[in-house]
C-alpha cells in the first residue's frame, strides 16, 4: 500500500472514529403549564397585540422621567455590568474549549554551549566548547475519538447562552427595582403633600380654636387639642422626609451615580393614576418570555453535556505526535549557513494510544457526579417554571385585589371628608368640642394616606407582574451557538475596548 493510500485510509478511520460521542444526548425537559392564570378573571387566547413591548416595557407607564432614568441602567448600573463581564467570561471559555479541538504547535529554538571533560574513563579527549543549534516544531494532537472535547464544547456554548440570560435577568431586575422605587418615590411625594396641606388646615383650624377661646366660646382644652393635632402632623410630614432621601438615594445608585450628586423634584403621584393594563398571554409563553428560565433551560443543557464529558474517561486515547526540524553543532559562523540545510534536518511521527485500566473508580466517581449535578439542574429549571407561574399569579390577584380595595377607600376617603365638613360645621356652631373634630380630622388624614399607599401598591404590583413575565423579552433574544462561536463577535467592556495585547492564535 502506498503512503499516500495509507494516510488516506488513516484519515478515513479517525474521521469515523471522531463521529462518535459517548454519554446522553440532551433532551429539553418537560414541565407542567397550565391552560390559564387562575387569578386573570379577564383571560383571553393571546393575540399579537397582547404581548409586552419589546425592551422598554417601562413606557406602559407613560412617565417621561422613569423612561429617562430607565434609559440609564444598560450604560450605568454596576450590577449590569458585572452580569456583562461574566457573559464576556463565558465567550472566552467557549474559545478555550474550542482549541481542545485542534492540534498544539510549538516553535522551541534552542542554543547550547557546552564543554565536555578532558577525559572520560581512562581515556584522555582534548576538544573544545561546541554550540549546539536547534529549531524544532513541534506538534500535538489528541483525536477526540469520544466526543470528550466536543461535548465540553457545546456545554460552554450552552453555558454562555445561560450567561447571556442571566445578563438580561440583571438588567430586568435593575429596570424594576428602578422603577420600585420611582414610584414609590412619587408615593411618598403624594404622602408629604397630604401632610403638608394637613398642616396648613390644622394651622387655621388652631387659629380658629384661639379666636373662639379669647370670645369665651370654647375652653383651653380645644386649643391642646387643636395643637397636638397639629404638631403631630408636622412630625409625620419631617418623618416621610427620611424614606423619601433613602429611596432618593436607592436611585442615584441603581443608575450609577454617587447619592450626593442626584437629586429628583418633589412630583406628587396623583390619586387619579390607575396602573396600565399589562398583557399576560398565554401560560405556555412564559416559557419562552422569562430570561431566568432560559438560563435555567440553558444550564441544564450544558450539565448533560458534562455527562458525556465524564463517560468518555472509560474510553483510550489516542495522540498524534510529530516533530519537525533543524539541528547543526558548530560555532556560530558556519550555523548561518548549515541549519537550515537538508542534511540538518530531522523528524519524527508517532501516534500514542492510552486506556485507562484501573483509577480508583475515579471515572465512575466522575460520571456519578456529573449525573447528579444534571439532576440538580433539572430540578431548579422546574422550580425557577413554578416560581414563575407563582410570581405571575401573586401579582395578578394583587392588581385585582387591590383594585376593589382601592374603590372602597375612595368611598371611606368622600366619606370622611365629609364628615369633617360636617363636625367643622357643628363647631362653629358651637353644638360641639374640638375633640370631636379632631378625631374625624385625623380620621380624614389616615384615610387619604391609605389610599395613596394602596395606589403605591398597584404600581408596584404592576411593575413586578411586567418582570414576572419577562419584561417583553423572548428566547429568540438569546445569542445561537453560531453567534457564540465567532470570537468577532465577542462583546467588549468599557475597560477593555481601548487596550491591545499581542494575541496567538
Amino acid at each position: 500500500m502506498s503512503p499516500i493510500r495509507g494516510a488516506a485510509l488513516l484519515g478515513t478511520v479517525l474521521s469515523l472514529l471522531a463521529a462518535c460521542m459517548v454519554g446522553p444526548d440532551y433532551k429539553k425537559q418537560k414541565v407542567e403549564v397550565p391552560t390559564a392564570y387562575k387569578e386573570d378573571a379577564d383571560w383571553k387566547v393571546a393575540q399579537p397585540q397582547d404581548q409586552l413591548p419589546r425592551g422598554k416595557w417601562w413606557e406602559l407607564f407613560g412617565d417621561p422621567q422613569l423612561n429617562a432614568l430607565q434609559e440609564q441602567i444598560n450604560v450605568s448600573n454596576q450590577s449590569v455590568q458585572l452580569a456583562l463581564a461574566q457573559y464576556r467570561q463565558a465567550r472566552a471559555l467557549i474559545q478555550e474549549a474550542r482549541s481542545a479541538l485542534f492540534p498544539t504547535v510549538t516553535l522551541n529554538p534552542a542554543v547550547t554551549r557546552s564543554k565536555s571533560s578532558n577525559t572520560l574513563g581512562s581515556t584522555p579527549v582534548a576538544h573544545g566548547a561546541q554550540t549546539f543549534y536547534q529549531v524544532p516544531v513541534e506538534a500535538s494532537w489528541t483525536i477526540d475519538l469520544w466526543g470528550q472535547y466536543r461535548r465540553g464544547y457545546e456545554s460552554t456554548l450552552d453555558s454562555a447562552q445561560a450567561s447571556a440570560a442571566d445578563l438580561e435577568t440583571t438588567r430586568l431586575a435593575m429596570q424594576t427595582e428602578l422603577a420600585q422605587d420611582y414610584f414609590q418615590l412619587r408615593a411618598l411625594d403624594a404622602q408629604k403633600f397630604l401632610l403638608d396641606d394637613a398642616v396648613v388646615n390644622y394651622q387655621k383650624s388652631l387659629a380658629l380654636t384661639k379666636n373662639r377661646y379669647a370670645g369665651g366660646v370654647v375652653s383651653k382644652a380645644d386649643i391642646a387639642a387643636a395643637e397636638t393635632l397639629l404638631r403631630s402632623t408636622e412630625a409625620q410630614a419631617i418623618d416621610v422626609g427620611v424614606a423619601r432621601a433613602q429611596t432618593e438615594h436607592a436611585i442615584a445608585t441603581l443608575i450609577g451615580k454617587p447619592a450626593s450628586m442626584f437629586s429628583l423634584q418633589n412630583m406628587p403621584l396623583a390619586l387619579d393614576v390607575v396602573p396600565p393594563p399589562v398583557p399576560t398571554g398565554v401560560p405556555s409563553a412564559l416559557l419562552e418570555r422569562r430570561p431566568d428560565i432560559a438560563a435555567a433551560e440553558r444550564r441544564v443543557a450544558s450539565a448533560n453535556e458534562q455527562i458525556g464529558v465524564a463517560t468518555a474517561g472509560y474510553y483510550p486515547t489516542l495522540t498524534l505526535n510529530g516533530l519537525f526540524g533543524f539541528e547543526t553543532s558548530s560555532s556560530f559562523a558556519p550555523c548561518c549557513s548549515q541549519l537550515f540545510t537538508y542534511p540538518s534536518r530531522y523528524w519524527s511521527l508517532g501516534a500514542q494510544m492510552a486506556q485507562p485500566l484501573f483509577n480508583g473508580f475515579l471515572t465512575r466517581a466522575q460520571v456519578d457526579a456529573a449525573r447528579a449535578a444534571y439532576d440538580g439542574t433539572v430540578a431548579t429549571y422546574r422550580q425557577t417554571v413554578l416560581t414563575g407561574f407563582q410570581e405571575v399569579e401573586d401579582n395578578l390577584a394583587a392588581l385585582r385585589i387591590l383594585e376593589r380595595e382601592a374603590k372602597v377607600q375612595q368611598k371611606a376617603v368622600a366619606a370622611a371628608e365629609e364628615s369633617v365638613q360636617l363636625y367643622l360645621n357643628q363647631y362653629k356652631a358651637g353644638t360641639i368640642s374640638y375633640l370631636d373634630v379632631v378625631v374625624v380630622q385625623a380620621a380624614l388624614l389616615n384615610n387619604q394616606r391609605t389610599a395613596v399607599t394602596i395606589l403605591g401598591n398597584r404600581m408596584n404590583a404592576a411593575v413586578l407582574l411586567v418582570k414576572a413575565l419577562g419584561g417583553g423579552w423572548q428566547a429568540t433574544d438569546l445569542p445561537t451557538p453560531d453567534n457564540l462561536a465567532k470570537r468577532e463577535n465577542l462583546p467588549k467592556g468599557p475597560e477593555t475596548a481601548s487596550s491591545a495585547s499581542p494575541e496567538t492564535h
